[in-house]
């Protein structure tokens, strides 16, 4: 049993790279360039590094995905990238580009590596930097809200062009929002199953927080189809630190 379940794990995550950086299709890289596009010209004002934070209104919307993409995209222009994944609780990201999981960026929170220990290269392009999520602490919002992660923002600011950050689902825990006021900007993943009443939560808490919404990216949407199913996701794997795994 133990084989099959790593078997199917390895044929999930096979089928997970093929969405991602230069295995997407046309389509989806010129959707991920034009996307790069509007956030330029949505922080045109912004002369230092682009701090963007990616968060989904519900579990697997597929936010992971758009921040590896976002990322892989954003380092195609030639500057200095950095992934950084703030999903504490749910951490995908080591895992779908063959990185370590640790140490990241709970270790680097609470003293017990300096910040050039965590990051790591990928092979997806030279000049993208990733930072895992690190040992799934007891605290992940103490951790994120935390003096030492704005302080860890600024620092990396300094060595990189652009931040991408990727974030928990806002109507499953308040990780995103406490982020959300530490950066330039929000960008909110939809998929065509988020129903209207978590979307507009997640809109309502962002501007109570006064954070930047830049945008929404729409993903795994049928564009041939006018009805989009709308349904509710469990949020319980999330209130649990370390329990399951999904972008």
């Amino acid at each position: 049993m133990k084989k099959k379940a790593a078997y199917a794990e390895n044929l999930s995550l096979e089928e997970s790279r093929k969405t991602l950086g230069e295995n997407l299709s046309f389509a989806a890289a010129e959707a991920y360039k034009l996307l790069r596009t509007n956030l330029g010209f949505s922080l045109s004002d912004n002369t230092g590094c682009k701090v963007i934070g990616v968060t989904s209104a519900m579990k697997g919307e597929g936010k992971s995905t758009t921040s590896i993409n976002m990322a892989y995209t954003m380092a195609q222009s030639g500057g200095r990238v950095l992934l950084m994944e703030a999903d504490l609780r749910l951490p995908t990201v080591p895992k779908r580009l063959g990185l370590k999981q640790k140490p990241g960026i709970t270790n680097l929170l609470v003293g017990q590596v300096p910040g050039n220990e965590i990051l790591q290269k990928t092979n997806l392009i030279s000049n993208l930097r990733v930072a895992s999520a690190g040992d799934i602490p007891p605290n992940p919002a103490e951790l994120l809200g935390s003096a030492n992660m704005k302080t860890t923002i600024q620092t990396m600011s300094e060595a990189f062009d652009v931040i991408i950050v990727d974030l928990p689902p806002i109507t499953a825990v308040t990780d995103a929002v406490l982020v959300s006021k530490i950066v330039d900007g929000m960008v909110v993943v939809r998929q065509n199953y988020c129903d209207r009443d978590s979307l507009e939560e997640v809109v309502r808490q962002l501007r109570f927080a006064n954070a930047k919404i830049l945008g929404f990216v729409m993903t795994g949407a049928d564009v041939q189809k006018k009805n989009y199913r709308r349904y509710g996701k469990s949020y319980g794997d999330y209130r649990q630190p370390g329990k399951g795994a999904g972008p």
